[in-house]
């Protein structure tokens, strides 16, 4: 079991550039990858998320990258063209004005357009192996803690599930006795409306049998019973399980909820409530679980 909250980094130095790399993930519905990075990094996009995505199947993960380089790329043009027209252009306002003018190297450096600067960062493949290099080592990092978080969630759904458990357990001691109670409610009924008259036995058994299946528990108990089971079965399963874990909670709850609005006896609506809390505790932290 893994949760979706993790994180992961790593960085790599070379002689033209140190890279660094930041993964970390935050629960989501569905798996969702963000990137932070130089734009020349963008064609290995798919690929980053291919590797991402064989150790994260839900969670919104980021994933930033950082280069600083330590070798220059920065190359400077001199527009030849510009220099000629600005020369052109000083010598004109100097005719027209009728004053000498004689430019300084700080009119030409200043002037738009003489300087361009240019960077070249078109190339991206030399970063490809330091990069990915970088991605396994912080995916690594980013697997074991999911890991270690989802062992540690698992543990408290374990827990959560023996309280339901144990609540079932006692209303399974009180399936009878409510049964039972049904009986003598519907009899104590009939004698009070007919008093010593004499009562058509087979009519109070037909009412009997008619409250005993609207009232009944033992369907939900077992229905709640193949849930366990099928809950149990799960929380040791490698595979991703948020997802069926939280239908199957839905399930547990609308059987919960029946057996409450039948149950007539104290000690079964104490335990009802108590395997909804744990219920609700169960929901919550399966919101943190691929």
């Amino acid at each position: 079991m893994k949760s979706m909250t993790g994180y992961g980094s790593a960085s790599v130095n070379t002689e033209a550039f140190q890279l660094s790399l930041e993964i970390k993930s935050y629960n989501n519905r569905y798996l969702e990858i963000e990137h932070t990075m130089p734009y020349y990094l963008s064609p290995f996009e798919i690929e980053l998320d291919k590797r991402i995505e064989a150790v994260s199947s839900r969670g919104h993960v980021e994933l930033t990258v950082r280069i600083k380089n330590l070798v220059t790329d920065l190359q400077v043009v001199v527009d030849k063209s510009a220099v000629e027209r600005y020369s052109e252009a000083f010598g004109q306002i100097a005719t027209y004005s009728n004053k000498a003018l004689k430019p300084q190297l700080s009119d030409y450096l200043s002037a738009e357009g003489v300087l361009t600067s240019l960077r070249d960062c078109n190339d991206s493949e030399p970063y490809r192996r330091p990069l990915f290099d970088a991605l396994d080592t912080a995916l690594l990092q980013f697997e074991q803690s999911k890991t270690r978080e989802g062992e540690s969630t698992k543990a408290d759904l374990v827990r959560l599930g023996n309280q339901v458990k144990e609540g079932l357990s006692v209303i399974q001691l009180h399936a009878g006795e409510l049964e039972s109670l049904i009986k003598k409610n519907l009899r104590s009924r009939f004698e009070e409306m007919l008093g010593d008259r004499n009562y058509d036995e087979n009519r109070i058994l037909s009412e009997v049998a008619v409250m005993l299946v609207r009232y009944s528990v033992n369907e939900e108990i077992k229905r709640l019973e193949t849930h366990l089971k099928e809950y149990d079965k799960l929380l040791g399963s490698a595979e991703p399980v948020g997802k069926r874990l939280d239908f199957l909670c839905q399930e547990m709850n609308r059987e919960i909820n029946t057996i409450g609005s039948k149950s007539q006896i104290v000690e079964m609506n104490l335990q009802v409530v108590r395997m909804k809390d744990g219920l609700e505790n169960i929901r919550e932290q399966i919101r943190n679980i691929e």
